[in-house]
């Protein structure tokens, strides 16, 4: 068989698993697909049959339309392959959106040649009675078709492979299963809550996956860097399910940037080879070595760098103290109260430009509320300094309005026209229709148009108070309402022509200094993500304008993690009174507190989570050496 993806074992000393690392997941999942059809092929040629071992999830989707493509395009056929799915939830029905049998349907077996005959997936409609047999006839198969010659995974935030969560042992079968909360919990956005989410599971065995000829693990973003890294440099342990891989002679890891972010050749290069001492290597460098020393960057020795391996910063760049001075004034240099520049100052070592004084900016929000979220307290500063500032909520933010506050709103319309006897057959028409549906609503079932811009209207009306709570006029408020995301599911579509034009035309008409935009990569959502593809792509259109010139574009992170602090270039401190502020702006949405519909595994609010976020990257910059503030909100500038 040939393997496509080239792995390297330049990493031996800290990475026991072969990992190959993509710019990004499209690039990654092209050469995962093109590795499968060479398989096929081959098998092809010896006429005999290729045996699948197929994983779901929004993880390896972008393989199965390389390889519907590959089907279209180049004849690729499917006839000689025998498939087998990992897992599914239990209890569920075939036919239920959340089924893993409806996602293979849906996302590959109803767009390619393969025998239906082929398709093995577990029954999450059997009775428990029968899971026993069921399990081991589902074995009994794979071992008729000669064993799994490629089996795709995922890992799950826990270290799961399959279903299999932490405990699971090595020689374990395919088997029911009680899943983690964690799993769970990820699994709510499909489900519209954890409280949908079934509590068992029918999964391949650990023993089962390692019995594959060729194993190919898939990881995307930042939220699966930490089990990634355990997984590949920690001990085989039964808590991390995805460590058995260690003993697998045939199992690479394909990660993107971001999933990769926490290994040690990314996080600590200088311990795994030689390396360019850049400016920004020479600050991760020291940063590194002062959070793990334990000690302010200004008091770090010459032992200090050589017991850490960094000798060959000393030999190259001086002792310890030049090197700890250097590095301090770089940090020093991002802190500014003035986001927006400060006038008449010297901006020779300040993040932002002093002129012009008064700045148009265009702040781009995901969602109503990720502006106050993420960059309220910069948000309050730039408005309160006399900048022209334009607020851009790029979705309406439907889907995560629950129902029964849905429901409130037509309700107390309807009471608010009985009161002043205005006669609306129209309202109560959406009234009934509205509740007649969510009393018969099923799990994951799109809401009626009517209820959907109910649901947008409400966070319309939260952003907009946010909006004037800060400052914001309304003539500076833009609501985008982007194509891609009108789908009513948690679903979305591609960011199209039109979200392209829509991003592109609001920035020629503002002609910004400054864009702000999210540039979390780990919101659970995904749509931070395609949000932010959208201005890059509107960006490369018409970056050639002269007022482009003058435009910089800054990115912050949502409510669930922070920059690296030695990639941080502007970071803007808040007193207390400004956090404060910060919280009263985010209760103006008071549909995402008290329980939103995506809560995911961490159950605070977000006023609560964007503080304690903004405090710790206040007290990691006094931990090395620097000024002590209340909580600090930070950038990324992204040039272009």
């Amino acid at each position: 068989m040939t393997t496509t993806i080239q792995t390297s074992h330049t990493f031996t000393s800290f990475e026991k698993i072969p990992v190959t690392i993509f710019s990004d997941a499209q690039e990654a999942c092209k050469a995962v697909a093109i590795e499968i059809a060479e398989l096929i092929r081959s098998k092809q040629r010896e006429g005999s049959n290729t045996v699948l071992g197929l994983a779901t999830g929004a993880t390896p989707k972008k393989i199965y339309q390389q390889l519907i493509q590959m089907y279209r395009e180049e004849g690729l056929s499917f006839k000689n392959v025998i498939c087998f799915n990992l897992d599914e939830y239990f209890p569920i029905s075939g036919e239920s959106i959340q089924s893993y049998k409806y996602f293979m349907q849906e996302n590959l077996f109803n767009h390619i040649d393969i025998e239906p005959d082929n398709c093995h997936i577990l029954d999450g409609e059997i009775g428990l009675e029968n899971i026993k047999q069921h399990c081991e006839h589902y074995e009994g198969l794979i071992k008729t078709a000669g064993g799994i010659d490629f089996q795709l995974l995922g890992i799950g935030r826990n270290g799961h492979i399959g279903f299999n969560e932490p405990g699971s042992h090595i020689s374990s079968v395919t088997r029911l299963i009680t899943l983690d909360r964690i799993t769970r919990s990820d699994a709510a956005i499909d489900f519209s809550g954890i409280a949908n989410v079934p509590r068992k599971a029918i999964t391949m065995g650990v023993n089962t996956i390692l019995s594959a000829k060729r194993i190919v693990l898939l990881a995307w973003g930042e939220r699966k860097a930490e089990i990634i890294k355990l997984a590949v440099e920690g001990p085989v342990s039964e808590f991390v399910p995805a460590s058995y891989l260690q003993a697998h002679q045939n199992t690479s890891f394909v990660l993107d940037d971001a999933a990769a972010a926490l290994l040690t050749r990314k996080k600590a290069p200088w311990l795994t080879e030689d390396v360019e001492w850049t400016k920004q290597m020479i600050k991760k460098a020291v940063i590194h070595l002062a959070l793990s020393c334990e000690k302010p960057i200004l008091k770090l020795t010459n032992n200090d760098y050589n017991e850490n391996g960094l000798s060959s910063l000393l030999v190259l760049h001086g002792n310890a103290y030049d090197i700890n001075i250097k590095v301090f004034n770089w940090l020093q240099h991002t802190i500014t109260g003035w986001p927006g520049g400060k006038p008449g100052a010297d901006d020779t070592h300040r993040p932002e430009r002093a002129t012009p004084s008064r700045k148009r900016v265009l702040i781009f929000s995901p969602h109503p509320d990720d502006d106050i979220i993420s960059m309220g307290g910069t948000f309050q500063r730039l408005a309160d300094q006399g900048h022209e500032v334009h607020v851009a909520y790029q979705t309406s933010g439907n889907i995560a309005v629950a129902d029964d506050e849905a429901f409130r709103f037509v309700e107390f319309v309807k009471d608010f026209n009985k009161q002043f006897q205005i006669n609306s057959p129209e309202l109560e028409k959406i009234f009934n229709g509205s509740d007649s549906f969510l009393k018969q609503k099923k799990s994951g079932e799109t809401d009626i148009k009517e209820l959907r811009f109910v649901k947008g209207l409400i966070r319309k009306g939260e952003a907009r108070n946010t909006c004037r709570f800060v400052g914001i006029p309304d003539d500076n408020i833009h609501y985008l309402n982007l194509p891609f995301y009108e789908t009513g599911t948690v679903e979305k579509k591609p960011i199209g022509e039109d979200d392209v034009n829509i991003i592109a035309s609001l920035i020629q008409k503002i002609k910004p200094h400054q864009i702000f935009a999210a540039g979390d990569l780990a919101d659970p959502h995904g749509t931070h993500k395609v949000c932010l593809d959208g201005i890059f792509e509107a960006i490369k259109r018409i970056k050639h304008l002269e007022f482009m010139k003058d435009c910089w574009l800054w990115l912050y992170k949502g409510a669930w993690a922070e920059w690296d602090i030695d990639v941080i270039e502007m970071a803007v401190p808040m007193s207390p009174e400004q956090v404060l502020k910060k919280r009263y702006g985010i209760f103006k949405h008071q549909s995402q507190k008290d329980g939103v519909v995506f809560q995911g595994t961490d159950s605070r609010e977000f006023w609560q989570r964007a503080e304690e976020r903004n405090r710790a990257t206040a007290t990691l910059y006094n931990k090395l050496g620097l000024a002590e503030y209340e909580a600090m909100e930070a950038f990324v500038r992204w040039p272009f």
